[in-house]
């Protein structure tokens, strides 16, 4: 490894809030904490770090209380709501960053969040096709009442009511890219692009405007890697390796991988939109956009990953 490589870190749900928990603030700051100490790890090891993490369940629950509080405060569209969740968010990990790092006498890499806006294209396919479920679960009725009356999409999720659903556009720029990679540049440990940053899109006059949308936090921290010069991208989550034939007899894990060889896989269907699709067309964009490298790996396991000994290793070729 070169001394002082910029990584570009982003970080799974569990990094946050684990499976069957409540999502109390305890809770979270617990999960952040561990999380944290991996991410101390890497700073022992030389590493530059960029961290971004997602924000769903916690803009699921900011949602939910627009809603019960709507009778007696105005709620707030989705843009503000993930801005206030990539703000208490990156509180958590900027105090435990500092608490962990005072305690092991490690100095010199300030934590810092930058509430970050993500700028997407208002022709993008994807705002004619809103796909992506948000919010809290209604009846039939009153999910039609709330289309006559906003002109919101809707849909019957798996049995279980029906919610909200917006669209989920391609990243094309981190507004905040200058301001990111200079405090990298002074040796802060950034925390930027949180839930796949904050979608906004640039109106005829040249001003920005924030819309109803969620953006992939992997594709987006795919984006912020290529916009801050890091050397390698790493996704960090919940499985030790992408696999072909998940859950199957044959499963297999994947190593070290050319870029060619695993866009074949996803051509033939083996990562599935809603879970592992996304990462790794995260991490082939960044090897094909000029990269060195990307990993895919469990978050218990990241300096093991980035010594090439755990994960799945994306590599040119």
């Amino acid at each position: 490894m070169s001394v002082s490589q910029r990584i570009v870190v982003a970080l799974g749900g569990n990094a946050i809030l684990q499976r069957g928990q409540k999502g109390t603030a305890e809770e979270q700051m617990r999960n952040v904490h561990a999380t944290c100490e991996q991410v101390t790890g890497m700073l022992r090891a030389g590493y530059e770090v960029v961290l971004t993490h997602g924000n769903g369940p916690q803009v699921g629950a900011v949602l939910i209380q627009n809603e019960l509080g709507s009778r007696q405060v105005p709620p707030m569209p989705m843009d503000v709501c993930g801005a206030e969740t990539q703000g208490f968010i990156g509180y958590m990990f900027c105090q435990s960053l500092r608490n962990i790092m005072a305690e092991r006498g490690i100095s010199g890499h300030p934590p810092v969040c930058v509430v970050t806006q993500v700028e997407v294209d208002p022709r993008d396919p994807a705002f004619f096709h809103p796909a992506k479920p948000v919010g809290p679960f209604f009846t039939e009725e009153e999910a039609r009442r709330r289309m006559e009356l906003s002109g919101e999409s809707w849909i019957e999720d798996a049995g279980r009511g029906w919610r909200r659903v917006v669209p989920s556009p391609d990243p094309k720029g981190i507004v905040e890219s200058d301001v990111i990679r200079g405090l990298v540049d002074r040796g802060a440990v950034v925390i930027a692009s949180g839930g796949g940053g904050i979608p906004v899109v640039r109106r005829d006059d040249g001003l920005l405007q924030g819309v109803e949308a969620v953006i992939d936090k992997d594709l987006a921290g795919e984006r912020l890697a290529q916009q801050v010069n890091a050397q390698a991208f790493v996704i960090l989550t919940d499985v030790p390796n992408v696999c072909v034939h998940y859950g199957k007899p044959d499963e297999q894990k994947l190593g070290e991988i050319t870029a060619g060889e695993l866009r074949r896989l996803a051509a033939e269907g083996h990562f599935r939109s809603g879970s592992m699709g996304p990462k790794v067309e995260a991490a082939l964009r960044f090897v094909e956009n000029g990269g060195a490298f990307a990993l895919i790996a469990n978050l218990e396991q990241a300096v093991e990953a980035l010594e090439g000994k755990a994960g799945t290793r994306i590599v040119k070729g």
